[in-house]
């Protein structure tokens, strides 16, 4: 009894807020690493893959994994220690600078930590201090890798859309979230969805208004989301995504033939939808 009421506890305590918290401040320094890298493992497997193909001789790139090589300073080379990769503290230590040669480090990398600490408490919070906790936490820091993916590169990778896609049928299917029809049938019509919207904007206007990876992207969100949360998320998408489009725009920052990719607004939308909670987002829209 003693012993069911300290495990308990210790449950407790892992997945309360605060310790979730401190747990995603350590994925979102990972999270950089994966934003930062997997474009970067991309490019070396598709020069391969090219040569290959085309039986050219060519020198192969320099193999790099999200572990390898140790993380080094993009201007010096200086390697980064350890005590200079804790989360914020490190980047309010430096000031800012790379410890060698004091070029200045991008704001980014402490935001996305702050952001995924905020993201894993908000979750623990939400869902509260059960084992499924954990999962959600895992479906909001893949997004977070997405969306800044995305963001750099106007790519979603299949190394980490499909997986999402697949862990979210696999949890429902063991009753770890949603209803095992709605995740399938919500994975369905959110490939559906914008596959129909792209092949109509192309017939229409000749032009490719997305890439294959936002229909991956939003079934993956419709096998975690479930059936009636795709026109929410997708609304919602939309809406802020125009907002920012039409600000870069006239701020300047969006260049004549480049558009804004729709990923990091689908993540988005479903951070907020999976907070807010299916009732709530139904009673805003009137449907429930």
């Amino acid at each position: 009894m003693l012993v069911d009421l300290i495990d308990a506890q210790v449950v407790e305590l892992l997945l309360s807020p605060p310790f979730l918290a401190l747990v995603g401040l350590l994925i979102g320094s990972f999270l950089n690493v994966v934003i930062h890298r997997v474009p970067l493992m991309m490019e070396r497997s598709w020069k391969i893959d090219s040569a290959e193909t085309l039986e050219l001789q060519i020198e192969p790139p320099a193999p790099i994994t999200l572990s390898t090589p140790a993380s080094r300073c993009p201007s010096c080379g200086h390697a980064i220690r350890w005590h200079e990769n804790i989360p914020i503290l490190s980047y309010a230590w430096l000031r800012g600078r790379c410890s060698a040669c004091k070029t200045h480090i991008s704001a980014r990398y402490p935001l996305i930590e702050l952001f995924t600490g905020a993201l894993f408490a908000a979750l623990g919070w939400h869902f509260g201090a059960v084992p499924s906790t954990l999962l959600w936490c895992g479906f909001a820091a893949t997004l977070v890798a997405l969306a800044g993916i995305d963001w750099d590169t106007t790519l979603l990778p299949d190394s980490l859309t499909l997986p999402l896609l697949w862990a979210g049928l696999v949890a429902s299917a063991l009753g770890w979230t949603l209803p095992l029809d709605s995740a399938l049938w919500g994975t369905v019509a959110g490939y559906l969805s914008l596959w129909t919207v792209y092949w109509l904007f192309k017939l229409t206007t000749g032009k490719e208004g997305m890439g294959f990876g936002d229909f991956k992207l939003l079934a993956a969100l419709g096998a975690w989301l479930g059936l009636k949360m795709i026109l929410p998320v997708v609304l919602a998408a939309s809406i802020i995504g125009a907002i920012v489009g039409i600000g870069m725009k006239f701020g300047g920052q969006l260049r004549e033939g480049r558009y804004v990719p729709f990923g990091p607004f689908l993540a988005g939308a479903a951070l907020v939808v999976t907070l807010a909670g299916q009732t709530r987002v139904l009673r805003w829209l009137g449907w429930a």
